[in-house]
């Protein structure tokens, strides 16, 4: 892959972050549980972005990216799970999806997508 800013390529757009430009994006971590080839149980990690419906995207679904953790905070509150990642790979990734990356959104006050609560009992059942 040939990323934008490259030799040869273009950099980014105006208004547009750079590929590496480090984001917070609301996620928290997933398992599978599976097999090694001899049988014996493994449970595997990974992480999943959370796509927030946004009515009049085209694509009906959008991942949060915020450029501070405080900005994070004070849009979703402090028991929000979060990466931080890159925003050309996060863009990818959600991409692949269908969905589109939304940087720094403005969201009504007091929205909360996790409470402490649920996000100690997520917790206590991924153990």
């Amino acid at each position: 892959m040939v990323r934008a800013g490259a030799p040869g390529r273009p950099g980014p757009k105006a208004g547009v972050p750079a590929y590496e430009t480090a984001v917070f994006v609301p996620a928290h971590p997933r398992y599978v549980d599976t097999a090694y080839s001899d049988g014996r149980p493994v449970r595997v990690p990974f992480i999943a972005y959370e796509l927030f419906e946004r009515p009049g995207d085209p694509t009906g679904h959008v991942a949060y990216a915020f450029t501070t953790l405080e900005k994070l905070v004070d849009a979703l509150g402090d028991a929000q799970p979060w990466v931080a990642t890159s925003i050309g790979p996060l863009a990818e990734g959600v991409g692949e999806q269908g969905a589109t990356v939304l940087l720094d959104p403005r969201l009504a006050p007091g929205r909360r997508n996790w409470e402490p609560a649920e996000l100690a009992a997520y917790a206590w059942e991924m153990r």
